[in-house]
């Protein structure tokens, strides 16, 4: 008997045979660039092989659009952020403007604080947003988002919370 591994890894190499061919076609159809689509796809396959040891996938198909649809929204979140970033960089005077290397410093922490913020539910994500970068008081968000103020007090000790052991 071979262990769970190597079973894994033989499970995920049938799967890429037999699936990476038509994941790579769908990809490149979503998203107009080959060298994305190609990017994406390993980076699906990758993730398959990391995270599924041991369990069967019944839909294959439908399992790797999954996969992929998320990376794809991951990418264009980034693209989203750097985007706004440079925007932000644009309009500042030029010897304000920080070096190279402390870009690629914000961009990261930038990149960081979006995938923290990602794995909010939803209401706490979006309470804390509102407090935070808009200024909103906690009855403004009560009212924004149909909830109570102690709800509200509650999505941003959540949030707080979850920066909090995000960052150790």
């Amino acid at each position: 008997m071979l262990p769970d591994s190597v079973q894994h890894a033989d499970t995920v190499g049938r799967l890429y045979g037999e699936h990476h061919g038509w994941l790579l076609s769908w990809l490149r159809l979503k998203l107009g660039s080959a060298h994305l689509a190609a990017d994406l796809a390993h980076d699906t396959f990758l993730r398959v092989l990391t995270t599924r040891a041991g369990v069967s996938i019944l839909q294959p198909r439908a399992y790797l659009c999954t996969i992929a649809h998320g990376l794809a929204v991951n990418h264009w979140r980034r693209q989203d952020i750097e985007r706004a970033y440079l925007d932000a960089l644009a309009a500042m005077p030029l010897a304000l403007a920080p070096s190279q290397e402390e870009r690629m410093l914000v961009l990261e922490a930038l990149h960081a604080a979006d995938a923290m913020l990602a794995r909010l539910p939803g209401k706490a994500r979006r309470a804390f947003l509102m407090h935070q970068l808009d200024g909103c008081a906690y009855g403004e968000i009560a009212v924004e988002l149909g909830v109570s103020e102690r709800m509200v007090r509650k999505y941003m000790a959540q949030a707080m919370l979850h920066c909090l052991a995000s960052a150790v």
